[in-house]
């Protein structure tokens, strides 16, 4: 039997209508809208692209967008100044410096000098460690994104074994942290994972995000797993192609097979990305204006 797809997009669609709702409520109540403020610098294509998208989103969304483009050769000290502007503005809830950024800029440095009740990407360390002990802070826009798909999917992932593929900062550790809080439990593998298929074979939840083109295969899968497959990778071109085909970290055709439901790239994880930064900023919104907003709300 074929898996199931996992519809991201429908979902997301979902989530970003509700929080449209919320932030015109919001709007009401506080009497000026939820802000995201944007940062681009230089002239990176795929960045540009993204910025556009989380502007419109921003708009639909009903919350006020600002974007404030640097030079690619801009000095770090003008680019902190930004942020520590951005930081002392009340109609700013929600501020994102778009990655990477040009080689001479401390992406690090950028990220400590946001905010952490601004930080709606959830890098922050303050917000890293708040996820690690369990406090409220904010969690990075993808794995939370991934969260809400799977808990969609599965109810309650207590007791369930979940491997996930890839260490990152941005999305491996804050997803074990994630399935770890849910009580399931929790195998991060990596390049340096001994006998990798069999790890991963173990698992009702496999989470791939390690930006390799289809490396999970049919094979290294449990009967009826879900699948999350956080990545997107670009095949070369084939039979003239102008671009090669978008596919994940997973085999999607082989693991269909196997899997008992499956996130598409694209289609999956990916629209829940915006999708979660513009929730984070509503919820940042009503922590600034000390607005409630209601358990669980989104």
């Amino acid at each position: 039997m074929a898996a199931a797809i996992i519809d991201g997009k429908a979902f997301a669609a979902t989530l970003r209508e509700r929080v449209g709702d919320l932030a015109a409520r919001f709007a009401a109540a506080a009497g000026r809208k939820a802000g995201l403020a944007v940062v681009l610098v230089g002239d990176d294509a795929a960045s540009q692209v993204y910025v556009r998208s989380k502007n419109k989103a921003t708009l639909a969304a009903n919350m006020e967008s600002f974007e404030h483009r640097l030079p690619a050769d801009a000095a770090e000290a003008d680019l902190l100044a930004l942020v520590e502007q951005l930081n002392g503005d009340d109609t700013v809830d929600g501020i994102l410096v778009q990655l990477p950024l040009p080689d001479h800029l401390d992406e690090q440095a950028v990220i400590a000098a946001i905010s952490p009740d601004k930080d709606v990407d959830g890098f922050h360390v303050a917000n890293a460690g708040r996820l690690a002990v369990g406090q409220s802070g904010f969690v990075p826009c993808t794995p939370l994104g991934c969260m809400m798909l799977l808990t969609d999917r599965l109810g309650d992932l207590s007791g369930l074994e979940a491997v996930v593929i890839g260490r990152s900062n941005i999305v491996g550790k804050p997803m074990a942290q994630l399935l770890l809080d849910a009580n399931a439990t929790v195998t991060i593998a990596h390049s340096r994972t001994r006998d990798l298929p069999a790890v991963v074979r173990r698992a009702d939840i496999v989470v791939a995000a390690v930006g390799r083109a289809e490396m999970v295969k049919a094979d290294w899968l449990k009967d009826g797993a879900t699948v999350i497959d956080v990545g997107i990778n670009r095949l070369p071109p084939a039979d003239g192609a102008e671009k090669g085909r978008l596919v994940g970290d997973v085999d999607y055709a082989g693991a269909s097979s196997v899997a008992g439901a499956i996130t598409p790239v694209p289609g999956g994880v990916g629209p829940m990305t915006i999708a979660v930064l513009l929730r984070n900023t509503l919820v940042a919104a009503h922590r600034n204006a000390g607005v409630a907003l209601a358990e669980g709300a989104i």
